[in-house]
């Protein structure tokens, strides 16, 4: 007989990422018949416990869209290191394409100071406070993705010693 895999442990792993959208556009591709018009959607993946990412999906309908995106997001999880209070160690820049993203950490009780596209990465992030400026595009695609690179970039404390080639224990002195 053979072995089944236990469905409920895949269930509870796909349950525990929630999903946003961010961005729907009606995008068109000039073929010799006319124009094909198709969507593209910009989501945003994560588990509130510190894993999110961006993905992007495009199809003849909306839901198709959305649900290439989703996938999409999945396959480009990322790790971000939180702190106790829920927010990040140290200041951190992103950048993708003409957007920056800054991002600084914020005493408890602060919140989720952000907007648009960034906010969104940050709260499926799990990050509960701290404070982000966006500077240059406005394009929630890149936004997005220069909130994620910023992301990217934070380090723990234990990492930035090995670096250094010191004790952690000197870091907090």
């Amino acid at each position: 007989m053979a072995k089944r895999r236990n469905p409920s442990s895949k269930k509870e792993k796909e349950i525990t990422l929630q999903e946003r959208v961010i961005q729907i556009r009606r995008v068109s591709k000039v073929v010799k018949g006319g124009k094909k018009l198709s969507f593209r959607a910009v989501v945003v993946v994560g588990n509130e416990k510190g894993q999110v990412g961006v993905g992007v999906g495009k199809a003849g309908d909306v839901i198709g869209a959305v649900r290439k995106g989703v996938a999409d997001g999945r396959k480009k999880l990322i790790e971000i290191p939180l702190t106790k209070y829920n927010s990040i160690s140290h200041i951190s820049q992103g950048i993708s394409g003409g957007a920056k993203v800054l991002v600084r950490p914020a005493a408890p009780g602060t919140g989720v100071i952000a907007g648009g596209a960034v906010r969104t990465v940050l709260e499926l992030a799990g990050v509960k406070n701290i404070l982000a400026k966006q500077l240059g595009s406005n394009n929630p695609l890149n936004n997005a993705r220069a909130a994620i690179d910023a992301l990217e970039q934070i380090r723990t404390f234990s990492e930035a010693a090995e670096e250094r080639g010191i004790p952690i224990s000197q870091i907090y002195s």
